[in-house]
């Protein structure tokens, strides 16, 4: 347990700037180290560096309406200022993109909290396998402890073992009980003793993981509303968020997963995994710019402390660092 001591003390603040300045290094270097190359010989702003740019960030999984959004922006700016060098290129586009991301979320969090008044917070967690949603899960109920929050979770992926058992060990390590029936019951018997297992417990968060196979979009869908309505019967308005968990590392393969997650559920958050290993750090900009979901979580790293808390002007800022 010796990892959940003072992991957000001020000293630890820049350590989680650090790290998340070295999960982003991939996608920042490619950034960079392409723009550079595009900006040789170039002194102002004119459309080959703007159609440079525009491959550069289709690239980097930025997505192509984002991209095209993104630089159109600068057409405008370059056009309102009238003159602007190719020095000043890459403080526009940290500009352009911090104010896009600022407007496609809701507020950022500066912590792991939840809602006031909501009292046990019920957080469903929907995802395709490999993505790694249940180890989001366990980070995510020890950061909930660092803040003095009591947690439940329910093992409600019962087609794969190896999710109950992983949920478990999480539930171990932790420190926080894991409600489970094991593996080919029934997902929303789970969901309802694990809800029923908070309110006993006067729990402030239970954490429901579900099944992620990659099955129609009408069983998805009539699954997880079996578990939305068995939830209610305990408390009426549960679940209050819907997260769902994107591998960042397959860019593209995370948006079409997102777009068929919100199409079977109303999904009200998200968590980016997985980002300190690709180049494609970008795509959380186009999926966050496409779903007007906003941006809750991401993963950086292997550690606890490697889930952070998505913050707009911190992610833009160690995406777009140079060195």
């Amino acid at each position: 347990m010796a990892f959940l001591g003072g992991l957000f003390s001020k000293e630890n603040q820049q350590a989680g700037k650090e790290s998340l300045n070295k999960g982003l290094e991939k996608t920042s270097s490619n950034i960079f180290t392409r723009l550079g190359k595009a900006l040789v010989g170039k002194s102002t702003i004119d459309d080959d560096v703007l159609d440079n740019l525009e491959e550069i960030l289709v690239s980097s999984d930025v997505g192509v309406d984002t991209t095209l959004k993104i630089i159109d922006r600068i057409q405008q700016r370059v056009a309102r200022d009238k003159y602007l060098s190719t020095n000043e290129l890459d403080k526009i586009l940290k500009e352009e993109i911090a104010s896009l991301l600022s407007e496609n979320q809701v507020g950022n969090l500066s912590v792991f909290e939840i809602p006031e008044g909501k009292k046990p917070y019920v957080i469903m967690v929907v995802g395709v396998n490999g993505v790694g949603k249940t180890t989001t899960i366990g980070k995510l109920s020890a950061q909930f402890k660092v803040y003095g929050k009591s947690v439940v979770l329910g093992a409600a992926d019962t087609f794969r073992a190896a999710a109950v058992d992983q949920l478990k060990r999480w539930g171990e390590r932790v420190g926080v009980p894991v409600i489970s029936k094991g593996m080919n019951t029934d997902p929303s018997a789970v969901a309802f003793e694990a809800v029923q297992e908070g309110v006993d417990r006067s729990a402030d968060i239970i954490i429901i993981d579900t099944a992620g196979r990659l099955h129609t979009k009408v069983n998805l869908m009539n699954e997880l509303s079996k578990i939305k309505r068995v939830m209610q019967k305990v408390i009426p308005d549960a679940p209050h968020e819907v997260l769902l968990v994107l591998d960042g590392s397959t860019g593209q393969n995370a948006v079409i997963q997102a777009r068929e997650f919100t199409k079977a559920t109303d999904v009200t958050a998200l968590a980016i995994t997985k980002l300190d290993g690709t180049a494609k750090g970008g795509v959380v900009i186009g999926i966050s710019d496409e779903f007007k979901i906003p941006v809750k979580y991401i993963g950086i790293g292997e550690k606890v402390e490697d889930l952070q808390v998505f913050n707009n002007a911190e992610f833009v800022d160690s995406l777009f660092r140079k060195g």
